[in-house]
Formats: structure tokens, C-alpha cells, sequence
């Protein structure tokens, strides 16, 4: 006797046995077992295996072990000198074994994280049309949204838990990309697998083809998307409305995570859907959560506490208004008011500081200084707000490579004795300024971390990590308990322990670091997603019967129970 579950997939099931072990049976035989990637094994099916499901004679003859596939695939990876021709080998590898793929992945997560997210990701991007290969994820355009969930149906998963959907509008830091951002949802739902435990036959990227505002890609003949301009207002609403609706009916179990989108419309999706299905935002809200994080650690390596600090925040769209907010919330925390607060974080945008007498756009309004504040200051615009304000914290996410010069990092050195100074807009051409001209304009004093992978800089015989303020220190781990936690919502109150966890596993882990190293992605994510439960419970969203009765190390176990490890399960026939 076996105990069935949930059919994952029109190709399999998967069954466990008394003994408690795993297997799939297989609902198709043969060649194509091959060509499908959450089944095929190449030479890894055993010959038991190969007789019984009809691949006798169509593999090569040699049996290998998973250990041995990876230690070629690696070699083999190593031979290529160029990021992109990296990211192509690891997407046509994904396309053809996910097993294979996730294996490699976790072997070596913070050479190849570079690789298959930021920064190389963004050049994918640019370049997903022309790389294209083998379809993957659902793509929604304005030629099939009228049939949305026969689309849905045809996707050939049937308990998907995290979608990640994005209408490609703002891309990283290089805008409209129109079709090419599916590029970042299938980059994303990686980081899921392999940081955050989320089986792979449980992800969804998700393309919404609205059109694109870029003439040179409507005239583009090779470009894959559709060619009119983005749709706007009412219809774009309705688009998304008849996305959701169709995806609550096929999935009533995911997550939604919205990715990438312009910054009206990132406020304007979140507040709309949020609470008709469990979605975030990852530039507001993961953004918010990791600087957080970071500026968390900077303040315990420098013995003092955030609210003592005065922060400057230097852009103010999707990513810039999350991490503000995230930094009010964190004061709030430590017994500020919004008077106080309002004295200590400073937001600016293209037009310099947002005042409460200016005309901006509604979201921005909630992040705007009092203009009495700014009364006497010698002007509103960046080095004016770091002298006047006294800023000890600055901030980039403006997208804007080099815009801290060397008079704006000193001073802010003239502040404190250790300036908090995070450049983190990506990708790498895009940051703001490089850790070794921060840590040689402040005699290496500077607290630095950077959204782009950097190398360690060394200067006067001291090596000085940099750590990343990477958005994949929140997000999996996020998703992942969200998703143990069948949560109705994810609240804000969710997003913030998310943040503490992570500063607080830093502390534990690494407490002279901002930023734990990459390759400790998935630990990190274990302590994230337990903390995030935690809150669900206490906010009163989670609605999973076995995680609300567990507490402490029980619930720290069954998160590491639950988490997607790749290896290869064995095939049997019923």
C-alpha cells in the first residue's frame, strides 16, 4: 500500500511508499521522458530504470551518479570566459534536467548567483529574444488575455504555490524591456529552488505582455513580444484583473510575487490585489527588507542604534520608496514617532527633496519632509540635504551610476565617524559608487554594501568584505514560508520580520559582516521563512492547521523538512 498525493504534473505522479521514501510514477514512457526537465535523468536512469520505462538502447550505455553529472556539467560550464555565454549554458541545462541544474546551482551558488540573477540577467534581458530556445512559463499578452484560463490550463502544473509575474516596465535599472523581462521571472523562480526550498514543479513565471513603450523593439523583427504600445490606465487594469482572476481559479493556493513593474503601477498592482490574493512586491517591499537588514548590522557594528540615525535616501521610485519606508518602520520600532521620524529620513528624487509643498505623485506624499525642516538649508538637493541634514546613512537607488562624488561620500564623513554609505542600484554599471573609491575617500572608515556583487577591496593592508544587499536574502525565504503557512495575506508586519531575521542570522553567523556571504543563501532563507510564519501566526493570516501547532525548534525543523533538495527520485510502474 502507498499513500497518493497531489498529482503534480499531467506527465507524473509522485508517491511515497511505507518506508516514507519517494518515487515517481511516470504517466508517459519513452523518448519523450527525455525531453521533459522535471523528469529526464539522461544517464542517470538506471538500468532497471531504462528497461522498464522503454529508454533501453536510446541512452548511452554508462550509468552515472548525480555527483558525477555535476562534477561535468561544472567542468564544463568553467571552460566558457563569458558571463552571457554562462547564463545561456545554465538556461539550456534548466530547460533540459532541472534536477541537474538545481544540483549544480547549490554547489556553487555564489560563483554562479552573478550569473543567472544580477548582474548578467540584465543583458539577458536585453537579449532574451535573440537567445530564446525552449518556451518556459506562461506568457499573457493582449492577443490571448480574453482566454486567460484556457491558458492557465495548459500549463502542465497542477499545484503551483509562488507565480512570479512581471510586465517588464521597469527592468532592474535599464526600464521597458517589454517581452524580455520573463527572463527575470524565470531568474527569480530559480532563487526560489535553490535558495528558498520551493520545489520547481511549484513555480510559475508568469510574462504580462501589455505591449511596450520602445519603438526600436515594435520595429525589431526578431523581437518575440507584441508590438503596440503599453496599455495604460483602465485597460491595463482590466488585464491584470482577468490575470488574477483566472490564476485564483486555477491556483487557490499561490503567492504572487509582482516584479519589475513601473513605479506608479507597482503601487498601484500592490495595494489593488494584495488582499484578494497573497502577493508582494519585491522592489518595495524586498528592497525595504534587505537594506533594512543591512542598516541593522551597520548600526550594531558601530555600537549605536538606528534611531540615532539620520538617513538619506537618494531616489524615490518603487525600490527607493520601500527601503524609506522600511527604515520609518524600523525607527518606529525603536519608540520614534512620526514627528521624530520625519527629522531623520530625507527622500529624494530627480528633482531633489521631497517636501510636503511640492507636486508629486500620491505615493511619495507618505515619504515627503515638512518644508519648516528644510527652512535655512542651503538648497534641496543632494550634498545640500548630507550637509544640512547631517546625514550619517546614504542611500543610493537611484539608478544613477557615479552619483555620489567624492565631496558628497566626505561629507557625510564629516557626520560620523563611520558613514553608512550603500550604493545599490543595479545592475553594476548602475551603482551609485565603487566600494574602493568609498573606502579610499573615508580612510577605510565607511560602512559599505553594495546591491551588485564586488570583490573584496584591500587597501593599507586591510581587506574589507563587501556585502551585498541582495533582494535573494528576503524573497525566497518569504515566498517560502508564506507558502507553509497558507497564509489568506501577506502583511506587512511578515515583510518586516523578515528583515530582522535576516540581520539577526548576520549577527549570529558573521558579526563583523553586513551581509552574510551568498553561498549561505539557503541557511539564511530557513531563518527568514520561520520568522515569517511566526508573524503570520501572530498577525492571524495563517491558515495551515500542522504550522500552528508547532513552536520553536519544531517549526525550524519542519521548515528544513519541507525544503526542496535536488537529487533524483526513482521510477516505478502502478
Amino acid at each position: 500500500m502507498t499513500r497518493r498525493e497531489l498529482p503534480l504534473t499531467d506527465h507524473y505522479d509522485v508517491k511515497r511508499g511505507e518506508d516514507g521514501h519517494r518515487y515517481i510514477v511516470p504517466l508517459i514512457r519513452g523518448f519523450n521522458l527525455t525531453r521533459i526537465p522535471l523528469l529526464n535523468k539522461g544517464t542517470a536512469f538506471t538500468a532497471e530504470e531504462r528497461e522498464l520505462l522503454g529508454l533501453d538502447g536510446l541512452l548511452a550505455p554508462q550509468v552515472d551518479s548525480l555527483e558525477v553529472l555535476v562534477e561535468r556539467l561544472y567542468g564544463d560550464y568553467s571552460k566558457l570566459d563569458d558571463p552571457m555565454r554562462r547564463h545561456t549554458f545554465l538556461r539550456n541545462l534548466q530547460d533540459r534536467n532541472e534536477v541537474q541544474f538545481y544540483a549544480l546551482l547549490s554547489r556553487h551558488v555564489e560563483e554562479m548567483l552573478p550569473i543567472v540573477y544580477t548582474p548578467t540577467v540584465g543583458e539577458a534581458v536585453k537579449r532574451f529574444s535573440q537567445i530564446y530556445r525552449y518556451p518556459r512559463g506562461l506568457t499573457i499578452s493582449t492577443q490571448n488575455v480574453a482566454r486567460a484560463r484556457q491558458a492557465l490550463a495548459n500549463v502542465p502544473l497542477n499545484d503551483v504555490r509562488i507565480i512570479v509575474a512581471t510586465d517588464s516596465s521597469a527592468i532592474l535599472g535599464i526600464g521597458d524591456q517589454g517581452f524580455g523581462g520573463m527572463a527575470i521571472s524565470i531568474g527569480k523562480l530559480s532563487l526560489y529552488t535553490v535558495a528558498g526550498g520551493v520545489g520547481p514543479d511549484k513555480t510559475l513565471p508568469v510574462e504580462l505582455d501589455v505591449g511596450t513603450g520602445r519603438q526600436d523593439l515594435r520595429d525589431d523583427p526578431h523581437y518575440l513580444g507584441v508590438k503596440h504600445e503599453r496599455l495604460t490606465g483602465e485597460a491595463y487594469l482590466q488585464f491584470v484583473d482577468t490575470f488574477v482572476e483566472a490564476t485564483l481559479e486555477r491556483y487557490p493556493k499561490a503567492i504572487i510575487q509582482w516584479e519589475d513593474f513601473s513605479k506608479d503601477a507597482a503601487f498601484e498592482v500592490l495595494h489593488r490585489y494584495r488582499r484578494v490574493v497573497p502577493s508582494f512586491n519585491d522592489d518595495i517591499q524586498g528592497t525595504g527588507a534587505v537594506v533594512l537588514a543591512g542598516v541593522l548590522n551597520a548600526c550594531r557594528v558601530k555600537g549605536e542604534r538606528l534611531a540615532e540615525q539620520v538617513v538619506v535616501v537618494h531616489g524615490a521610485g518603487a525600490g527607493g520608496a520601500g527601503v524609506a519606508a522600511a527604515i520609518r518602520e524600523g525607527m518606529r520600532r525603536e519608540g520614534l514617532d512620526d514627528a521624530a521620524i520625519s527629522a531623520r529620513v530625507f527622500v529624494l528624487d530627480s528633482r531633489g527633496l521631497l517636501t510636503d509643498d511640492r507636486d508629486m505623485e500620491p505615493y511619495k506624499r507618505e515619504l515627503a519632509t515638512p518644508r519648516e525642516l528644510a527652512a535655512g538649508w542651503s538648497g534641496t538637493d543632494l550634498l545640500s540635504v548630507i550637509r544640512d541634514a547631517k546625514a550619517t546613512v546614504l542611500l543610493g537607488l537611484s539608478g544613477q551610476g557615479g552619483i555620489f562624488s567624492e565631496e558628497m561620500v566626505r561629507a557625510a564623513a564629516a557626520n560620523t565617524e563611520r558613514p553608512m554609505v550603500f550604493p545599490l542600484s543595479n545592475p553594476t554599471a548602475n551603482t551609485e559608487a565603487l566600494p574602493e573609491d568609498i573606502l579610499r575617500w573615508t580612510d577605510g572608515k565607511a560602512l559599505v554594501a553594495t546591491g551588485s556583487p564586488f570583490a573584496p577591496v584591500t587597501q593599507a593592508g586591510q581587506t574589507y568584505e563587501i556585502g551585498q544587499g541582495n533582494n535573494a536574502f528576503i524573497f525566497p525565504g518569504l515566498g517560502f514560508g508564506a507558502i507553509l503557512a497558507r497564509v489568506r495575506e501577506i502583511t506587512d508586519g511578515m515583510v518586516t520580520a523578515a528583515a530582522y531575521a535576516l540581520a539577526a542570522y548576520t549577527e549570529a553567523h558573521h558579526p563583523t559582516r553586513l551581509y552574510p556571504p551568498v553561498a549561505e543563501l539557503s541557511k539564511a532563507s530557513v531563518e527568514v521563512a520561520v520568522a515569517v510564519i511566526r508573524q503570520a501566526l501572530a498577525d492571524g493570516v495563517a491558515t495551515e492547521f500542522e504550522v500552528r501547532r508547532l513552536s520553536g525548534e519544531e517549526l525550524r525543523a519542519f521548515v528544513e523538512r519541507k525544503f526542496w533538495q535536488p537529487k533524483h527520485l526513482p521510477f516505478r510502474l502502478e
